[in-house]
């Protein structure tokens, strides 16, 4: 069984937070934190902050991509999205985050009611299974099925929900995004999954052309 990533970060934070440096008889201030992902479900690259503070500082987050697991303070900070080479504000979205918990930040336009966050709890797969977990980031295009390989996996799946994670076998997968309950394609794209990988899968946030129009408009990162 594969060990994930989260389990190690949550320790990592609570090493930081708790180990000070003394000199004479002074203990140095520390900063309890946690752990937590930016998805740019968006086509425009961003960068994200906290409090005035950059925090992606080693790449930008491009279009459909994550900045991966960052450390950020933990209790209620003010969280600002910004375009790439821009300094205006998007917007800023005051957030209170726990010690122990790992957290997934999606944007999916240019207004805070567009973000939300989940909390990722994944610790472990099956060396012979994948896992993939569905999150709806389009906000105007209705409830969503997902199926891989002609098989609904994922039903009627809101705006700003996130499912739970379900085992697929690894290979190549034809991943299917329709209005839920009908036939109507709105995505349609080649997958290719990992024996012991987890994964969030994700859809563009301008999900709209359908039928013979439709275009791969989905993201997959790992856990």
């Amino acid at each position: 069984m594969k060990r994930f990533k989260i389990p190690v970060l949550i320790a990592f934070a609570v090493v930081l937070a708790f180990t000070a440096c003394k000199k004479g008889n002074d203990v140095a201030t520390t900063t309890l934190s946690t752990y937590i992902n930016f998805i740019n479900t968006t086509g425009d690259t961003l960068n994200f902050y906290v409090n005035g503070s950059r925090l992606n500082t080693p790449s930008t987050v491009y279009p459909l991509g994550a900045s991966g697991y960052l450390l950020s303070p933990i209790g209620r900070q003010n969280y600002q999205v910004k375009k790439n080479a821009d300094p205006a504000v998007l917007y800023g979205l005051p957030l209170p985050l726990d010690s122990g918990i790992v957290y997934s930040f999606y944007t999916t336009g240019n207004t805070a009611d567009k973000a939300f966050t989940t909390i990722d709890t994944l610790r472990s797969v099956p060396l012979t299974v994948s896992y993939i977990r569905f999150v709806n980031t389009s906000p105007n295009a209705g409830s969503l099925d997902v199926s891989f390989n002609d098989t609904t996996r994922f039903s009627d799946c809101a705006y700003k929900s996130s499912t739970g994670y379900k085992s697929f076998t690894p290979g190549s997968k034809t991943v299917t995004i329709k209005k839920a309950g009908t036939g109507e394609i709105l995505s349609q794209e080649t997958r290719v999954l990992v024996a012991g990988r987890g994964y969030t899968l994700f859809t563009k946030s301008t999900l709209s052309a359908t039928g013979a129009n439709a275009t791969p408009a989905t993201g997959l990162i790992l856990n």
